[in-house]
């Protein structure tokens, strides 16, 4: 494990701030989260999380305000305290770097740095937003049809890796992707939008702007880490 910097100086109050933003998200659906930073020399910084609801990979890039060498897994809620958002849009933003934490299993299974080939068959932005929605409807449609006997966690367990497994367009990634996507602030309101499905090895990646949602196939072929319900939220 790589740590020579003790703080992250970013390239302007943005970096900083949609980064927090970010962490912000990751806690609120697991108090405890870890993130591993990654940066490889470059200004590019690189911060993996894992949000449970979705059993996916979640990758948000910040810019800094010179090249760094770091490879470190922390808590994010340590991390978010330290961040500075209060300087100018102009100005660098900073946060002290939290002492390295014994990272999850997952910290040390990370999509590959490429080469990523791009994937035909994703829908358009807007036609994502819309699946959602009808995704969202349907879930709760259902579960409020379940009988008081069935209304159970594993019964709406069953009503929600049946709806959030399904392939998006004609493309193998599962909706819950796109679910964690716009839950943590990836898939914005535009019909413009950029939004890309690449692919790598056994991995699957979907790409905005605002960040990456990536996911493992399994050896079958299949789409591993299904077995959980992504409840609205």
């Amino acid at each position: 494990m790589t740590v020579p910097v003790q703080s992250l100086r970013f390239d302007d109050a943005r970096e900083a701030a949609d980064l927090a933003a970010f962490l912000g998200r990751l806690l609120h659906y697991d108090r405890a989260a870890a993130v591993r930073l990654q940066a490889g020399g470059g200004d590019a910084l690189a911060v993996f999380g894992r949000p449970p609801s979705f059993e996916v990979l979640a990758i948000r890039t910040a810019r800094l305000a010179r090249p760094e060498t770091l490879d470190v897994t922390v808590s994010a809620g340590e991390l978010l305290e330290t961040l500075d958002v209060s300087a100018t849009a102009d100005a660098g933003a900073s946060g002290a770097l939290p002492a390295p934490v014994t990272g999850p299993p997952w910290t040390g299974v990370l999509p590959p740095r490429g080469p990523w080939r791009e994937q035909a068959g994703l829908p358009r932005p807007d036609a994502l937003r819309a699946a959602l929605d009808t995704a969202v409807a349907e879930f709760r449609t259902r579960d409020e049809a379940l009988p008081e006997e069935l209304r159970t966690r594993a019964g709406r367990d069953r009503i929600g890796r049946e709806i959030w497994s399904r392939p998006v367009g004609t493309t193998d990634l599962p909706l819950r992707a796109v679910h964690a996507a716009q839950s943590l602030g990836f898939l914005r309101p535009d019909p413009d939008f950029p939004v890309s499905l690449l692919a790598a090895g056994g991995w699957l990646r979907l790409r905005t702007p605002f960040g990456s949602i990536a996911l493992r196939r399994d050896p079958a072929g299949g789409l591993g880490g299904l077995g959980l319900s992504v409840e609205p939220g």
